[in-house]
């Protein structure tokens, strides 16, 4: 890992299908950084699909668990890492963020969402009658949070994820300038 980004992560925090995981796979390449994906974090210390959680202990549950995620991340440095589209929901994770990292989000508005995510059976929340409908609803409730744990907000939809990664690498180096 290189040095100089030994202070702190960069998190990457926006509503599913946004591309915090694909961006942030390669920014950590980029930066010689760990990568992490809370979602896949979660898999992996319980053992089950995201979807499974939900079935088994709800929305609530699985919040726990990022909760928990989050807090144990941040006690970490030097890393890259991929957030769940609903982690700003809960203030701890919010404060969280800010103490420990450069906080990213990436900003795509419902409609491209809804086109990104449409096929894709791992989104617990979208499994719903209008799940464009959905989109524009979490859009509404977490837009305001996004913005507020933010140090830099990107527009996802206008740039392809070469030209985020560039401005990213860009971004992050300026932070960790000692």
């Amino acid at each position: 890992m290189d040095k100089q980004y030994g202070t702190k992560n960069v998190y990457l925090v926006g509503l599913m299908g946004a591309g915090k995981t694909t961006i942030g796979r390669s920014l950590a390449r980029q930066l010689d950084l760990e990568f992490i994906d809370t979602d896949r974090e979660i898999e992996a210390r319980t053992g089950v699909s995201i979807p499974t959680v939900f079935e088994i202990e709800g929305e609530d549950g699985f919040r726990k668990r990022e909760a928990q995620v989050i807090a144990d991340l941040s006690r970490l440095s030097g890393r890259v890492v991929a957030t769940g589209g609903g982690v700003v929901l809960r203030a701890e994770n919010r404060a969280n963020l800010r103490a420990s990292g450069f906080v990213v989000y990436l900003n795509v508005p419902p409609y491209t969402l809804w086109e990104r995510t449409r096929h894709d059976r791992n989104r617990p929340l979208l499994q719903v009658d209008d799940p464009l409908l959905k989109l524009k609803e979490l859009y509404s409730q977490r837009d305001p949070l996004y913005r507020e744990v933010a140090d830099l907000v990107v527009d996802g939809s206008r740039n392809n994820a070469q030209g985020i990664l560039q401005l990213l690498i860009q971004e992050v180096g300026e932070q960790w300038k000692l």
